[in-house]
């Protein structure tokens, strides 16, 4: 496969960043990480994050900011990630009022366009990172992430699919993947399985997602960075979950 650049969200490891930031960084370099997707700047500053990152050769790829907080400061809040050199900032989740059907719906699509606006003008695309409940349909059988796509524009915003939650909502990955071939710079690669009827997230190869197909299908849509991301550890500990889902990945983009 060709080789695509590997980040982690650090969320994964957020303790351990909060811990110690410098150390974290340091050891998921040494795992073989690219770069980083940040989910908040753990009690330091941009010019702190920016020396960790090039002293350890990461790049600040991108970044998870709810809306709320783009909501308080827009302007000062694209500063700050495009200081750190970030390319794509991705809206991580919709709370329920803001989601397809609900009352501040028409709100947030337009607040998305001007949180678009505002990253290009600074050499950022926006993207939307999905979780499983937006493959709830409308009335009409569309999945209310396909209608957050059709109801703003491809220039507007990207997607960056998670293809645990892509899976667990019920679509068929890799088909998915295609349907979004051009549109999708990142991809969240996570695994999971399902325990006593409960989603339990798990490291690479150790669950239900197809790991080496849908890298493939990725690849051949025009992915730009795979992104690892383990949101809890129920059966390991965080940095040895990391640093195993890495291994797995790099085995199969080695094929």
């Amino acid at each position: 496969m060709k080789q695509i650049p590997i980040a982690v969200q650090v969320y994964s490891v957020r303790q351990e960043a909060e811990a110690d930031f410098a150390g974290t960084m340091k050891r998921l370099a040494q795992m073989g990480y690219d770069g980083v997707e940040l989910a908040g700047l753990y009690g330091k500053t941009v010019e702190e994050i920016g020396t960790v990152l090039k002293e350890n050769g990461l790049t600040a790829v991108s970044a998870h900011v709810p809306v709320e907080e783009f909501e308080k400061d827009l302007e000062g809040t694209l500063d700050t990630y495009a200081a750190l050199g970030c390319k794509w900032l991705a809206i991580p989740w919709l709370g329920e009022d803001r989601r397809f059907g609900a009352e501040r719906y028409e709100e947030t699509l337009k607040l998305i366009g001007e949180i678009a606006e505002g990253c290009k003008k600074r050499g950022i695309q926006l993207l939307y990172h999905n979780h499983d409940f937006e493959f709830q349909k409308t009335p009409e059988g569309v999945y209310h992430l396909d209608q957050l796509y059709l109801d703003v524009p491809a220039d507007v915003l990207g997607t960056e699919l998670d293809m645990c939650w892509v899976t667990v909502g019920g679509a068929e990955p890799c088909g998915y993947l295609k349907k979004y071939a051009g549109r999708c710079p990142l991809v969240h690669m996570k695994d999971f399985r399902r325990e006593n009827g409960e989603v339990v997230l798990v490291s690479l190869g150790d669950g239900e997602v197809e790991v080496q197909a849908i890298a493939q299908t990725a690849i051949e849509g025009g992915v730009e960075w795979f992104v690892i991301e383990q949101d809890d550890h129920v059966h390991g500990e965080p940095m040895a979950d990391m640093e195993k889902s890495i291994q797995v990945l790099k085995k199969y983009l080695e094929k």
